[in-house]
C-alpha cells in the first residue's frame, strides 16, 4: 500500500500492526492515517478520511458476511480506543477490504438483505446500507494493471506480460526504501508464479534485469547461511567438549550472552 499511494505518502502515516486488545488480535490489518489537507489522486483512496482501516484477503480467505462484519467490528474497537472520549470521530473512519477475487457471495447477501452496492471505477465496490462506516471493497483482480502494478502483482495468475510489467516498474524506482518494497513484492509475484518466471526464460532482457533486482537479496541470503553455518560449527565444537563457549564467543567477537542470543535467533538451540 506504500507504493500504492506513493505519491500522496508524505501526506499519510502507516500503522502496520495496532493492537486492538491487551492481547493482539492476528489480523492482516493496516491503519492508514491521513491529514486533512491531503488529497489522494490513487481511486482506492479517493475516499479515504482521517483514519482508514485496510483487511488484505489473501486468495485462500473467505470474503463472506462474517468476514465483513468482522471488518467492521475492528474499526468500532479502533475507534474505541481512542485517547480520550470520541476522541475518534465514527464519521472520520472509512473500512476497505481487498481481495483478489469478486466475492459474489457476500455481494448476493447484501442484494438479498438490502444493501447497495455500486461501482464508481473498475475493481471498486461502495456499500451503503446497514454498515457502521463508509466501506469499500477492492477487488485486485478487476483493477487496471497499469495503474495498480503492486496489488496486481500479488496474485497466482500473473502471466509473463503482467511479470514483465512489474519488472519495468520495478526498475524505474530510485529510492532505496522504494526498492525493498518492490523486492518483497517481486519475491511474493515469483513464488505465486513459477509458470511465468519460466515463460519469462525466453527473454535475454528480462531475465537479466530479473537477476540484477533479486541479486542483493541472493548475496544477503547467502552471508546468512555461511553465517548460519559458522555459528553451527562453533555450537558443535562446544557441545563436543573440544572448545569452551566463552572461545566461541570470542571468536564472533561477541560476548557469550550475545553469542547465547544469537544462536536462539539462529534456531541452533
Amino acid at each position: 500500500m506504500s507504493l500504492e499511494f506513493a505519491e500522496s505518502r508524505d501526506g499519510l502515516i502507516f500503522e502496520k500492526e495496532y493492537n486492538l486488545n491487551t492481547k493482539p488480535l492476528e489480523i492482516d490489518l493496516l491503519v492508514i492515517k491521513k491529514e486533512p489537507s491531503v488529497r489522494i489522486g490513487n481511486e482506492i483512496g479517493a475516499f479515504f478520511k482521517g483514519h482508514n482501516i485496510l483487511e488484505y484477503k489473501s486468495p485462500e480467505d473467505h470474503l463472506d458476511i462474517d468476514a465483513f462484519y468482522k471488518a467492521q467490528a475492528y474499526a468500532s474497537l479502533y475507534k474505541s480506543y481512542g485517547r480520550t472520549v470520541d476522541g475518534i470521530k465514527a464519521d472520520d473512519i472509512t473500512v476497505s477490504l481487498l481481495r483478489e477475487a469478486r466475492p459474489d457471495g457476500l455481494f448476493r447477501y447484501f442484494a438479498k438483505h438490502g444493501y447497495s452496492v455500486s461501482g464508481s471505477c473498475r475493481g471498486i465496490y461502495s456499500v451503503e446500507g446497514n454498515v457502521l462506516f463508509p466501506t469499500q471493497i477492492v477487488v485486485t483482480g478487476e483493477l487496471d494493471k497499469t495503474e495498480h502494478v503492486w496489488l496486481g502483482a500479488l496474485s497466482e495468475r500473473l502471466g509473463e506480460q503482467d511479470l514483465k510489467g512489474l519488472l519495468e516498474r520495478i526498475q524505474q524506482l530510485s529510492g532505496k526504501a522504494d526498492r525493498e518494497l518492490a523486492d518483497s513484492v517481486l519475491e511474493v509475484s515469483i513464488g505465486a508464479n513459477r509458470q511465468a518466471v519460466e515463460e519469462l526464460k525466453g527473454d535475454v532482457a528480462m531475465c537479466q534485469a530479473l537477476m540484477e533486482i533479486m541479486e542483493p537479496q541472493l548475496i544477503l541470503r547467502d552471508k546468512e547461511k555461511v553465517e548460519e553455518g559458522e555459528f553451527k560449527a562453533l555450537y558443535g565444537l562446544v557441545c563436543d567438549g573440544l572448545i569452551t563457549i566463552e572461545s566461541a564467543a570470542v571468536r564472533k567477537n561477541l560476548t557469550v550472552d550475545e553469542f547465547q542470543m544469537k544462536l536462539h535467533e539462529l534456531n541452533i538451540i
